[in-house]
């Protein structure tokens, strides 16, 4: 493959570690726009419990896929990939490097590998697994999958609804297991990818994700899911944060027991994120407890050795 002379630095690891400054400094020195792979900061209405970029640091630098999709809308990394490929096309036009940051591993990956072709699913399966799912709740859907593919089972997130009735939509499509159609081909970029993550210690991690999860009940996250409780089964909100908080609206726990299980979820999702993270050999990890500007300089003799220069 010939040598490329547009570059994505993508900075990941897992929530509350610390992506966002560092993205931003790198993003204000190489002068480029950062490019969110977030799944949930992709939509509109719920800034507070996604963590989505604040109004200062949108106004320092120029960011895609923040607040851009209704609640209503489905959104999924196929659709990602295909509109962040876009994107980077046209960026590349005017920018060398280009920064790219969020946790999201799926949408991370969509861009660096790409996704497989998969057949569309048709309009009344994927409103009969809906129906299933809004009438039965997730314990159906995890049925579902453990019979339809235990191979997957095996893989998936179990609390994760969205990724447990994409499988079961291509399941009952084709026939066949959803592992069996991920044929995991890695797609070529016409741009050279440079990865690194942010890491720190498990228990300073953790302690950070407590503290973030008050901050946010500080910043009104009780209000803000509140506004959008009519909307509760929605795809979109099918996710830490929300769902305790909706439970919690419902009367099944008091508040106190709602913050302790969304404290607990997140912690159990950075978890996933560094195991997944951790199976990429190509991430150059760094010590996000080092100061921005050594971390600064190990990036840019990352960037620099194929010629990349701030």
């Amino acid at each position: 493959m010939a040598r490329c002379s547009k570059t994505l630095l993508l900075i990941l690891g897992p929530t509350g570690v610390g992506k966002t400054e560092l993205a931003l400094q790198e993003a204000e020195r190489y002068g480029s726009p950062i490019v969110s792979c977030d799944s949930r900061q992709v939509f509109r209405d719920i800034p507070i419990g996604t963590a989505a970029p604040t109004a200062e640091e949108l106004a320092r630098v120029k960011h895609y896929f923040v607040g851009t999709r209704a609640l209503e809308e489905d959104y999924n990394a196929g659709q990602y990939e295909r509109d962040a490929m876009a994107l980077l096309d046209e960026l590349y036009r005017t920018h060398d490097i280009v920064v790219m940051t969020g946790g999201s591993m799926l949408y991370a990956d969509a861009v660096c590998k790409g996704l497989d072709d998969l057949p569309a699913v048709p309009k009344e399966v994927r409103a009969s697994v809906q129906k299933g799912y809004e009438e039965a709740g997730i314990g159906w859907l995890q049925a579902q999958v453990q019979q339809l593919d235990p191979v997957y089972w095996q893989q998936v997130d179990p609390q994760n609804p969205a990724r447990l009735m994409h499988c079961v939509e291509l399941c009952l499509t084709t026939g066949k297991p959803y592992s069996s159609l991920r044929t995991n081909t890695v797609k070529e970029r016409p741009f050279r990818i440079v990865k690194v993550g942010l890491e720190r210690d498990r228990a300073q991690l953790y302690a950070r994700i407590d503290e973030r999860v008050k901050q946010m009940m500080r910043d009104g996250l009780e209000d803000e899911v509140k506004r959008v409780y009519d909307k509760r089964n929605l795809n979109s909100l099918q996710t830490v944060g929300y769902k305790e908080l909706f439970a919690y609206l419902d009367g099944e726990y008091d508040l106190n027991r709602a913050i302790e299980l969304i404290q607990q979820n997140t912690r159990h999702y950075a978890k996933r994120q560094l195991t997944w993270f951790r199976r990429d050999k190509e991430i150059y990890w760094l010590d996000a407890n080092e100061s921005y500007e050594k971390n600064i300089r190990i990036i840019d003799d990352l960037l620099s050795r194929d010629g990349v220069q701030a």
